[in-house]
């Protein structure tokens, strides 16, 4: 009787060995291959986005996006081989300059030419410079550094860049500006942070401009200047209301030197 007690204590605690055994491997198992991914990794995904530069490109009146996007391809230096950009289309409005005719449109425009004292929508104007920081605070949650974001736009789209940039409450890379206009009054100045202020600003201008006249662009820098911002005006003579490859060729050049990677 006692054998068999001893016989069966035996084969019992055999019969715990193992399931403890079984339960210890099936632990081990587990934890090699349903642990979390190396966090090295993610650490390596957040740096490459932070490096990583965005040129966010604003279209003028009447035009598109996509019809813009050629554009990236004469930025062929390596510093851009990671650039992501960004092409959006205005929304379909109506224009007062163009008897109320719907179109892509960021803002409305009273009047062509733009001159220095066209009159302002400033309520259009905000509307669609949250719809612009909204673009920009996505990218930066993202992972980007936000002094590797660049706002760049012609004309109308020109106009829009400066005010997203001025508005927005971060150092940015820079914000460029293609025969634009200073669409606002001068209380909009008052809003601008000091962080913003820190926001290079880039000015570039065809001295024949029909559209939108030289002087309209070359009231902006004073008024930007007397704000203790940095902005750099360049005029192009004999340039009309259009994009020269001079100026992009400028463009790039200007981004370069603000990229990390040129430092």
């Amino acid at each position: 009787m006692h054998q068999v007690l001893l016989t069966l204590t035996a084969r019992r605690l055999i019969e715990i060995f193992s399931l403890t055994l079984l339960l210890g491997t099936a632990i081990f198992i587990a934890s090699v291959f349903l642990q979390p991914k190396n966090p090295s990794s993610s650490q390596k995904q957040q740096s490459m986005a932070a490096a990583r530069s965005f040129v966010l490109w604003l279209h003028g009146l009447g035009d598109s996006g996509p019809a813009n996007e050629p554009i990236k391809t004469l930025f062929t230096s390596p510093e851009f081989r990671t650039t992501k950009w960004s092409f959006p289309s205005a929304p379909i409005a109506p224009v007062s300059c163009n008897y109320g005719t719907k179109m892509p449109s960021w803002f409305d425009i009273h009047e062509i030419p733009v001159t220095a004292d066209s009159p302002k929508d400033e309520s259009g104007l905000l509307k669609a410079v949250q719809h612009v920081h909204a673009m920009i605070d996505k990218e930066i949650a993202a992972g980007t550094n936000p002094e590797n974001v660049f706002v760049c736009g012609f004309s109308q789209g020109g106009a829009l860049t400066l005010t997203s940039v001025l508005l927005y409450p971060k150092t940015l890379g820079g914000g460029a500006v293609f025969s634009g206009w200073a669409p606002f009054n001068s209380s909009i100045m008052e809003q601008v942070s000091l962080d913003a202020k820190r926001t290079p600003i880039l000015w570039l201008h065809g001295m024949s401009d029909p559209t939108v006249l030289f002087e309209a662009g070359q009231a902006g820098p004073p008024l930007l200047e007397q704000a203790g911002i940095s902005c750099e005006f360049k005029a192009y003579p004999g340039l009309g209301h259009s994009i020269s490859n001079a100026e992009l060729k400028y463009l790039e050049s200007w981004i370069k030197t603000r990229l990390p990677s040129s430092s």
